[in-house]
């Protein structure tokens, strides 16, 4: 074997190292030892079986559940020019007969197989006498019943295993494992003295918080406030809270799609597709997305309801940060959470026994809510990884309170449950402290007892929240108990519960108070997104529309008072100037008068003026204009568009940073490790080439987790649109402006307008349809409902293009709001 690993990862994947533990397991799997790996969300993993299957003699199946994934992972491959292909229900028969007369003429490296398809005769009957080198098991916890996304499917794998004429590596990959979980991977794919390896389950960049909150709601707006612009999940138990706080996101015009069980497949995947290529930032689901989903810009996620099990909250977690930069998760908690995952588990699960099973991965999940220990810690001690140090990256590490001797309220709770003399729930303790009127509780004579009423200063949810954590912490016990109702949980008195009661053990806990945004911008800077506001509505246009962020932060950073400082800054220009600096210039009058900062204050903040979000990035005309026609040559040559090659705002970037080795020009937005490969040093032979002719003195500055900002514009191609549209420029303007197509920027009016928001420029809809195409448009439309735009385009016939559907949506809905309105005037 010529090639090693690493040839193969430089060559195809065009990276220069392997993460941890990656080349361990190629290793492995290249010398024909079963392998099962444990690798945290964006560990890599399929980078372990796809480079040993190109290293391998003969096929490699992979078996994954997801089709979406699939598909992604196959398209990338063929962009790298490995041949592969899938094999799942989405195929049509003649597509999948296709695919087994290529299987026969062994054109495929790398086959992706549904589990549910290993049962299909004519794909037994073929690949069983083909050399099949390895079979990767993908989420290979769907194997074990004990696992928390176990699938039937999964458990017939040995079986389809056995019929092959030889058997190949057998490889099995998950990021979350318990040892119970583990053993039955191996038991059941029946490994042969398999390699385990444990790569880490730490994701040092991903922040943890819990918040114990009852006002989840408006914790979730508060906090998309401050991170409008960022990507997102935020999951919910039930299909009912899904809807619920969809409906409340999109009515709030934030860019928002849903995803559960009760939606039909197609509209599932659009809103799925739509979610992982940024035309939606935020997703809310139930657990039935996300596993799979390969999109490396998740800034947060955050869980309406705690999940059932740790295992389940850790690998919904790893959704965020997967390229490794800075993201926060958090899980907002309430008590009656506890409830809706008791009541899904009871009515999910008929077997008894791993119904048991369940109530105790749920009270794992709620000790770690209660403890006042690193979260961090105890996630990882759960999966059995020791972290010798507090992490300082989650919210009881970081947030700042006191420690609170609480022995004489554990005291009271203690001894209300001692003379209570059976074990009762939660609740009915909770009312028996708080001396509830319950007629259930007075029938028990429970109003009689010395320790009834002794805690009324508590509310009810905060007493659940105190005995929750005495549990969490050992100082009460948790008993199971099945009725004819399902599962109930009941306290009952220990060891350490009696010693606390006598005075010999103290109990203290931290008292704090969770922040309820992340970021905090200066007093200036809010003051400006006030006025802001406050001119968007007036002009019933949206507040980008009047300055973007980076425009106010900047007039906040260098206190802005005349027309030079205005302009200096990317996003104003002359005709914004003109129209709203004026109001903008007084607000920062006014502070810099209320705080009398001084003019060398100014000077210095203009100076070491410093945004710790953004990387500012100004073109280089002279460099973009050869860039471009660099760019403009290889499109001739390939017979694509420009923009299919590197997009302007990439060309732009790399004329004002001046990348000068590939590991720089690597660093740059939108040009990955293929593109390098094809136009890399051409690239930078121009920009070395530019450097020494303008005799230009250059500092390179990484990106890190900075934003990179484009001569002042960090709004969204949707923002900037409408924008330019505002000012009276053509719609192919601003098509060429944006590299983007018609379609897509009447979809961005169609959207914009629907938010109740009216524009104030003029759409030749009619220039992109003729009455024939009308008709079937509106036919297609009253068939399958305005927003399926791929399923109309789909039933319409070829001729008819994007455009053309969106055109006549768009004027049937202006039409309608027009006639509308001329209703309103006659009432």
């Amino acid at each position: 074997m010529s090639l090693k690993p690493l040839d193969i990862l430089t060559k195809y994947y065009g990276y220069t190292n392997f993460r941890r533990g990656q080349e361990d397991i190629i290793n492995s799997i290249i010398n024909r030892n079963d392998v099962l790996a444990i690798m945290p969300t964006g560990g890599g993993k399929s980078i372990c079986y796809q480079v040993p299957a190109l290293l391998l003699d003969g096929i490699t199946l992979v078996i994954s559940p997801l089709i979406s994934l699939m598909k992604d992972q196959v398209d990338a491959l063929k962009t790298m020019g490995i041949n592969a292909t899938y094999i799942n229900s989405s195929l049509s028969s003649s597509e999948f007969n296709e695919i087994l007369e290529n299987i026969k003429n062994n054109e495929y490296k790398i086959i992706y197989v549904a589990p549910e398809r290993l049962d299909s005769y004519e794909f037994i009957n073929l690949i069983k006498d083909k050399n099949v080198s390895q079979i990767a098991v993908d989420e290979a916890h769907c194997v074990s019943q004990w696992g928390h996304d176990f699938r039937i499917s999964y458990t017939k794998i040995y079986s389809f295993i056995e019929k092959l004429l030889n058997r190949p590596v057998v490889t099995a990959f998950t990021a979350t494992a318990s040892q119970e979980v583990r053993k039955d991977i191996i038991a059941s794919l029946r490994l042969l003295n398999p390699d385990i390896y444990i790569t880490g389950f730490n994701r040092e960049n991903l922040y943890i918080n819990i918040v114990k909150s009852s006002s989840k709601n408006k914790y979730i707006i508060d906090y998309l406030e401050n991170h409008k612009k960022e990507n997102g999940i935020i999951y919910a138990a039930t299909r009912k809270d899904v809807e619920k706080i969809y409906e409340g996101l999109y009515k709030r015009g934030y860019s928002v799609s849903k995803y559960h069980a009760g939606l039909s497949q197609e509209e599932r995947k659009i809103n799925q597709e739509d979610f992982i290529n940024d035309k939606v930032n935020i997703i809310v689901a139930t657990n039935a997305f996300g596993m799979g989903i390969d999109k490396p810009n998740i800034r947060w996620v955050i869980h309406y309801n705690m999940p059932q099990s740790i295992e389940n909250y850790y690998q919904e977690i790893g959704r965020a940060g997967r390229d490794n930069q800075k993201s926060e998760c958090i899980l907002l908690f309430s008590p009656g959470d506890i409830h809706i995952q008791q009541y899904l588990i009871d009515i999910s699960i008929d077997n008894n026994k791993r119904k048991l099973f369940q109530h105790e991965k749920l009270q794992q999940m709620k000790d770690l809510i209660y403890s006042n220990d690193c979260y961090r810690k105890s996630i990882l001690s759960y999966f059995g990884e020791t972290l010798l140090e507090e992490c300082n990256n989650c919210s009881n590490c970081l947030t700042e309170g006191e420690i609170i001797d609480k022995t004489l309220d554990a005291q009271k709770v203690i001894s209300c449950i001692y003379r209570m003399k059976k074990s009762y729930g939660v609740n009915i303790i909770v009312d028996v402290l708080i001396g509830s009127k319950n007629k259930k509780l007075l029938d028990f004579g429970f109003d009689e007892l010395s320790t009834y009423g002794i805690m009324k200063e508590y509310s009810n949810e905060n007493l659940k929240i105190f005995i929750n954590t005495l549990v969490s912490h050992g100082y009460l016990e948790l008993v199971k108990n099945i009725g004819y109702n399902g599962t109930y949980p009941t306290v009952k008195l220990n060891d350490l519960s009696m010693k606390v009661l006598k005075g010999e053990v103290e109990v203290k806990f931290k008292e704090t108070i969770i922040s309820k945004s992340l970021n905090t911008n200066d007093e200036l800077y809010e003051r400006l997104k006030s006025l802001r506001y406050e001119i968007a509505s007036e002009e019933k246009i949206a507040p980008y529309m009047v300055f973007g962020d980076s425009v106010l932060k900047t007039m906040a950073s260098i206190y802005a008072t005349n027309k030079e400082d205005m302009l200096s800054i990317s996003g104003v220009g002359e005709i914004k100037y003109e129209k709203y600096s004026n109001k903008f210039i007084k607000v920062i009058e006014q502070y810099i008068l209320e705080k009398d900062i001084k003019k060398e204050e100014k000077i210095n903040r203009d100076k070491n003026a410093k945004d710790e979000e953004f990387l500012f990035v100004k073109t280089d005309i002279n460099l973009y204009k050869k860039l471009k026609e660099l760019r403009d040559r290889y499109a001739k040559e390939e017979e694509v568009t420009s923009y299919r090659i590197l997009g302007n705002n990439t060309l732009k970037e790399i004329s004002g940073r001046y990348p000068r080795t590939t590991e720089q020009l690597n660093d740059i937005s939108g040009i990955g490790p293929v593109k390098i490969e094809k136009y890399g040093q051409e690239i930078l032979r121009l920009v070395e080439d530019h450097i020494i002719e303008n005799n230009m003195n250059v500092n390179w500055n990484e990106k890190e987790k900075l934003k990179v900002v484009i001569d002042g514009e960090s709004r969204k191609n949707n923002e900037i649109a409408l924008d330019l549209l505002n000012q009276g420029k053509d719609i192919n303007f601003v098509g060429e402006e944006l590299e983007t197509s018609i379609s897509t920027i009447l979809g961005y009016v169609y959207d914009y307008i629907k938010e109740n928001q009216e524009i104030k420029f003029k759409l030749n809809l009619k220039a992109f349809y003729n009455d024939e195409e009308a008709d079937l448009i509106i036919n297609a439309c009253n068939a399958f409902g305005e927003e399926k735009i791929s399923i109309i385009k789909k039933n319409l016939p070829n001729y008819i293009r994007y455009e053309s559907i969106r055109a006549v949506i768009l004027e049937k809905y202006l039409e309608a709001l027009e006639n509308k309105k001329e209703i309103c005037k006659l009432i």
